[in-house]
């Protein structure tokens, strides 16, 4: 085996292992905040809750990815590479399942909502609804449902009881409600969520920040379905009869949206039928607590890749 072989081999090792340390101590930090922030804080912003989720995933990716990586490359030895470790090939094959587990969730998750969709498409005709040119299906079924199924193909789902329960005026603002959810590409942030390669997946912090998420975006569909008092109380109106004769859906296990998808549907009624205005964050200011950390980091880059070779070295020297 070449010198550079082996070079490529105990770099995909340690970033595997990076990978995992980085996720461990990642999850540990946003079990931490999870634990710390209250519902309340970000009642509004679901992306908020959205990026605490992926956080570990994302920022382990990251990590090996512009960090570890190129610090590899450019202060290790390529002819002098370390020999076969146990310790270090374990930890980069649980890495390994940890990002097959992810693949797999995503599969099945996609899986199963295509399976739910093509079943509701075989009992439901196709309907046309004012203010959209979604396609949209009625659903012959006795179990009352209005949802949006799809990533990159949407559609509009909802059963023959939704229908004859809801007035024009309700249907209509329920719509709205549903494509506030396409516009936010909230089946996509769903998917992400369930395809995530971390070590969070299944906690009680992921469940807690995945519930927040699905409240906070109810809340900003809601408020997206329209401004006016007349559409606000139309769609209260038809979050309550849904509501009486839906189950609510409690997890985010498929990437399929309904009308009611979580959240305390008291809390959405006295917030659409409340007239003050909505409080949301300066767009100027949206993205400070991404630019402040991005900027610190650009500035310390190239002394990071050094601190992170070193840190690699004792890590290797003291794995037993």
């Amino acid at each position: 085996m070449t010198d550079l072989i082996r070079f490529v081999i105990h770099g995909f090792t340690l970033a595997f292992a990076w990978l995992l340390l980085s996720n461990l101590a990642a999850t540990a930090l946003v079990a931490f905040l999870a634990s710390r922030l209250t519902k309340r804080a970000f009642a509004a912003a679901p992306n908020v809750w959205l990026a605490l989720r992926l956080a570990p995933a994302a920022l382990s990716l990251a990590f090996v990815a512009f960090v570890f990586l190129p610090s590899y490359w450019q202060y290790e030895p390529r002819e002098f590479v370390e020999g076969f470790d146990v310790s270090l090939s374990v930890l980069a094959a649980v890495a390994v399942a940890v990002l097959a587990a992810a693949r797999a969730r995503g599969v099945s998750a996609w899986r199963s909502a295509q399976r739910r969709t093509d079943r509701w498409m075989r009992a439901g005709q196709p309907i046309a609804l004012v203010n959209t040119s979604m396609p949209a299906f009625a659903i012959d079924t006795n179990a009352p449902m209005m949802a949006l199924v799809g990533v990159l193909r949407p559609r509009l789902m909802i059963t023959r009881p939704v229908l004859e329960t809801l007035t024009e005026e309700e249907l209509n603002a329920a719509v709205q409600h549903e494509l506030g959810h396409w516009r936010a590409m909230d089946n996509l942030k769903r998917l992400a969520m369930r395809a995530a390669p971390d070590l969070l997946f299944g906690t009680g912090a992921a469940r807690a920040l995945e519930r927040r998420w699905v409240a906070a975006s109810e809340q900003v569909a809601d408020r997206g379905a329209g401004s006016s008092e007349h559409v606000r109380c139309a769609l209260a109106s038809a979050l309550v009869k849904v509501a009486r004769i839906t189950p609510p859906v409690t997890s985010i296990s498929e990437p399929i949206s309904a009308l009611v998808d979580g959240g305390d549907i008291t809390e959405r009624v006295r917030r659409l039928l409340d007239d003050a205005p909505s409080g949301a964050a300066s767009r100027s200011m949206r993205w400070l607590p991404v630019a402040i950390p991005a900027a610190a980091l650009a500035l310390a880059y190239s002394p990071l890749l050094r601190i992170v070779h070193d840190a690699t070295e004792i890590l290797v020297n003291s794995l037993p």
